[in-house]
């Protein structure tokens, strides 16, 4: 802080100043912020006027304030920044990211060399018929129903549309506890509260659901199967189980995240079935590309109509050119094949490291998915000390929500048999090397 100085003469003045920090990359992700009452005394304003200024930071999801860890900058403030990446080290080996192995991925520029599409105008339907159609074939055949359908730019284009279709700044969201961390700061940018909800290796769990819905929660958002971080998939009982729960509170808005897709080594297990406000995206990302930016969104009636109405309003439609790539990709036979050999890939990448870590003696989950999600005594030492052998994972800390035990994430789609040995062993040593610390 002592490299930032905030200028502010009012609530809105501070939140400028701030915003302006972390624009210009002053102000860090995490960097922690000084109490109420010292920027009070820096800025010449009353405590109360301060404390009014991050409060609205908070609503906009730039700032998050936690029980004992104070007021700090979120770690994705949505605030367009100068501030670079942090690069990685020349020679480390990168698992921190989440994306998927290129190798396994279609050859995009022979299937766009292959498309042949006819120039679409204004006016003109939003989704391709045959997309659609397919699609719904395909959450059919996972129980899910297709009577209403759209197309938009990724599953998190989709979750938020819903959102805005039903909820309001201040509702309260049962999340996921760790959960996906763009969702995190998707619904603090919103000004929606996160209500966190413990999860074990078949997902949420049923009395922790009751209790945030107890707590006010009208939306709640569930990874039905490669839960990220932490590999979760619902199996057939604990959906019933949840369902169960969410009788209880018909009106709650039920988003499903299937962003793994067709790529899920998992079957899909779903909650939705006879609700009357409900949501279920499936996204082409892992499976396809990360560029290809499109999800499928299916839904009750009238949420799919708030949604395209939305979507009206703003960009029109998805690219009908991205729409009949996908389409394309998913009619293939060959890609088919490729997708089945992914997933059969990942699975065997992921268990080798399960295993190697099993093996060590460091717990660690990761039942489906690309990421394996790994307990530690404290994040930032286990993460520097990877560094230093080479190896770049990611903090848990952006995953995790208070009450939350401290972890790190790996990312397994391009880690080799090899690889997964050499890193289960540093990062056993790394943990038995571990100062134990202590709090009061």
């Amino acid at each position: 802080m002592t490299q930032y100085r905030m200028m502010a003469d009012s609530a809105a003045g501070l939140v400028r100043s701030i915003e302006e920090g972390v624009g210009s990359g002053e102000l860090a992700p995490g960097q922690r912020l000084p109490s109420v009452r010292r920027i009070a005394v820096e800025v010449g304003l009353s405590p109360a006027t301060v404390a009014a200024g991050l409060s609205e930071l908070r609503r906009r999801g730039v700032v998050v304030t936690e029980q004992r860890r104070g007021t700090r900058i979120g770690d994705r403030p949505p605030i367009g920044s100068l501030r670079a990446p942090m690069p990685v080290p020349l020679g480390a080996r990168d698992l921190s990211r989440g994306n998927p192995d290129p190798a396994l991925l279609p050859d995009l520029e022979r299937a766009l060399a292959e498309l042949k599409l006819p120039s679409r105008l204004y006016g003109e339907p939003a989704a391709l018929e045959e997309l659609t159609a397919l699609a719904g074939e395909q959450l059919r055949a996972d129980g899910i129903p297709s009577g209403s359908l759209c197309i938009v730019s990724g599953a998190l284009d989709g979750i938020e549309r819903v959102l805005d279709a039903h909820l309001r700044p201040g509702d309260r969201v049962a999340v996921e506890n760790p959960g996906y961390a763009a969702l995190f700061d998707l619904l603090r940018a919103r000004g929606l509260t996160l209500e966190p909800v413990e999860l074990d290796e078949r997902g949420m769990r049923p009395s922790a659901l009751q209790a945030a819905l107890e707590c006010g929660a009208s939306a709640a958002i569930i990874t039905p199967r490669g839960q990220n971080p932490t590999g979760a998939a619902l199996d057939a009982g604990r959906a019933r189980e949840l369902a169960d729960v969410f009788a209880q509170a018909p009106q709650t808005l039920v988003i499903e995240d299937d962003h793994l897709g067709l790529l899920a080594g998992s079957d899909l297990h779903t909650t939705v079935v006879g609700r009357s406000r409900w949501a279920a995206t499936r996204s082409v990302a892992k499976a396809l590309g990360p560029d290809l930016r499109l999800a499928v969104l299916a839904g009750d009636s009238q949420t799919i109509a708030r949604v395209q109405g939305r979507q009206q309003c703003g960009p029109g439609w998805v690219s009908h050119i991205l729409q009949g790539l996908v389409f394309s990709l998913w009619r293939d036979p060959s890609i088919a094949e490729l997708i089945s050999g992914a997933r059969a890939t990942y699975a065997a990448r992921r268990q080798a490291l399960l295993d190697r870590l099993g093996e060590r003696g460091v717990g660690a989950s990761g039942a489906t998915g690309l990421n394996v999600w790994i307990g530690v005594g404290e994040e930032a030492g286990a993460v520097g000390a990877l560094l230093e052998r080479g190896w770049v994972v990611a903090p848990g800390a952006p995953y995790r929500l208070h009450a939350s035990p401290a972890a790190i994430r790996v990312t397994i789609a391009t880690l080799s048999e090899a690889e997964a040995g050499r890193l289960a062993a540093d990062l056993a040593d790394v943990l038995t090397r571990a100062p134990t610390s202590r709090s009061g």
